[in-house]
């Protein structure tokens, strides 16, 4: 089977990052040959798996970071301009109208949306491309139309030129799937099914290759993109987009996303976090299955085997640090804590930011030094004599430095693993501290609770003495917390292991190509294509089968 895999490009993930799992799909599901497509960035460095073969945009590299040239590509005439100016309005209406599902005309916009972005579709592949027109004067007059039409949103009709003009950037860059070479049948016409990574941008040429050539469509999402983007933050060198601005890029991922689940012939959030965000965007219920991220627990046996090893007294807190973490409150309920056990210590380490970060990278080197200047106020450092060097019972380390130099090293130092965090999606670091037979303590965001199940305590966010409290709790009972570690990395290795997301996928491809109508290819053996009665005679079997005169084509 070939499967046209659609990826957000970038780099290699960090250790530990469930963003890695397509990677160990494709090493993992051998006798499938994928194709990758990097949409918006570059595939990860390094050798790939031999039954992988990238595809992009130009032969080399990834997606262009400019409109990207195709042969074959001709100018605009009067019937093309005319067809541009169609589609777009549909798609401007579908953007600017009322969001509000309860809203008489949600419906209605959404599929003005999907006609208009369908339209533009089809005329990128007649003329080759979109060669400016999306940026153009007339796309400009047309988004500001739909913007001040009846029933458009009030923050929409807002926007002035700057904001159209900033906003007709942005969907060019959205867009610009639309005019790649992938839709003939050297590319995406020749994959039997195309898996998307993520929904929005990065589906997009899945949905055209259902378009042109029927292939069924599955969208993975062990993140949730809609929510990524409401929760970004522009970075310090690019100036703050304005209400009207925000309104009109939130309608364009909302939309994709929504378009994106609606054609998908099956959705796999990776959790119930993120399978809520699609129904709430119009999944259908019965198009949506659960299968859970699969991450390495090989690397975690020696410490999962070895349930005691932990430092008594000692907990660890491990991730990216950023604000949403909560590390303020986490201090709070250490120092709470320390008033009742004045022996513990916590480790805070933090695992380094990719390569290719944003703009706003430095954000969380800020957020660093001020949880490292309150932990200095709160615990002044500490003598065990008056002939002793004094130490803060806090300590910030960096994985991969001296103290901190792989993640099993750290979890087998660990009494109890903390999670503060007020915002989370599916946090990795709880699954390897479970592979760890590590009892922990977290708060009741995103997916902790269908993580834990019952083999750790869970605690409201923002609550610095509840958290004091449930770590207080085990650090005091050893027994009790060896037996929730126990759980912890039995459950882990039910559910959230390489092999049983490898073989939820592998069981999905055959069940989606089972289904999907039989597309005839030149030399190539489709499977499912002939049904085994075929093969018998009768007077459903071909002539030439019934006549016992040869086999049919296959």
């Amino acid at each position: 089977m070939r499967i046209g895999l659609l990826t957000e490009g970038g780099t290699s993930c960090a250790a530990g990052d469930t963003g890695a799992w397509w990677q160990r799909l494709v090493s993992g599901l051998a006798p499938h040959d994928f194709d990758l497509y990097a949409v918006g960035g570059r595939l990860p460095a390094g050798p790939l798996p031999p039954n992988a073969r990238p595809v992009t945009a130009t032969g080399e590299g990834a997606l262009p970071a400019g409109p990207p040239e195709r042969a074959g590509r001709r100018a605009y005439g009067r019937r093309d301009r005319r067809r541009f100016a169609e589609g777009f309005h549909a798609l401007a209406t579908g953007l600017a109208a009322e969001a509000d599902p309860a809203h008489p005309a949600a419906a209605t916009a959404a599929d003005s949306f999907a006609t208009g972005l369908g339209a533009l579709a089809d005329l990128a592949r007649d003329t080759g491309g979109l060669p400016g027109a999306l940026r153009s004067d007339d796309a400009v007059r047309l988004l500001e139309a739909a913007c001040r039409a009846p029933g458009a949103r009030r923050a929409a009709a807002a926007a002035g030129l700057r904001d159209h003009l900033a906003f007709a950037d942005h969907l060019e860059r959205a867009l610009r799937p639309l005019s790649l070479a992938w839709y003939d049948e050297t590319a995406l016409g020749a994959a039997d099914l195309c898996h998307a990574t993520a929904g929005g941008p990065v589906a997009l040429p899945g949905l055209l290759a259902k378009r042109f050539f029927g292939t069924p469509l599955l969208v993975t999402e062990y993140g949730v993109g809609l929510r990524s983007h409401y929760l970004a933050r522009p970075g310090p060198d690019t100036p703050a987009a304005s209400t009207a601005l925000r309104t009109l890029l939130a309608a364009l991922h909302g939309r994709l996303a929504g378009e994106t689940y609606r054609q998908a012939a099956l959705l796999t959030p990776g959790n119930a976090h993120a399978r809520r965000w699609q129904e709430k965007l119009g999944a259908d219920r019965e198009r949506v299955r659960t299968v859970h991220p699969g991450m390495p627990a090989e690397r975690f046996a020696d410490v999962g085997e070895d349930e005691e090893s932990g430092e008594p007294g000692t907990l660890v807190w491990i991730g990216r640090v950023e604000p949403a973490k909560d590390l303020v409150a986490l201090l709070h309920a250490f120092a709470e804590l320390r008033a009742r056990r004045p022996d513990t210590r916590l480790r805070i380490v933090s695992v380094p930011a990719d390569a290719d970060a944003p703009d706003g990278a430095t954000e969380p080197c800020a957020y660093l030094a001020q949880c490292a200047a309150l932990a200095a106020q709160l615990f002044p450092d500490e003598a065990a004599g008056a002939h002793a060097v004094g130490e803060n019972p806090v300590s910030f380390e960096e994985l991969g430095g001296p103290e901190a130099p792989t993640l099993e090293d750290v979890y087998a130092s660990a009494a109890v693993v903390v999670l503060s965090s007020t915002v989370e999606g599916f946090p990795a670091s709880l699954v390897e501290a479970m592979f760890c037979a590590r009892a922990t303590v977290s708060t009741d965001v995103g997916a902790v609770v269908e993580i834990i199940g019952g083999t750790g305590l869970v605690v409201p966010p923002r609550n610095p003495r509840a958290l004091a409290d449930a770590c207080h709790a085990l650090l005091g009972d050893p027994e009790r917390r060896y037996r929730l570690g126990a759980a912890a990395r039995a459950r882990a290795l039910e559910l959230f292991t390489v092999d049983q997301n490898l073989a939820a996928f592998r069981g999905i491809y055959l069940e989606l190509l089972s289904h999907a109508p039989v597309r005839h290819r030149a030399g190539s053996d489709v499977p499912f294509a002939h049904p085994a009665e075929a093969h018998l005679p009768g007077s459903w079997a071909p002539k030439a089968v019934a006549a016992g005169t040869g086999a049919p084509d296959a």
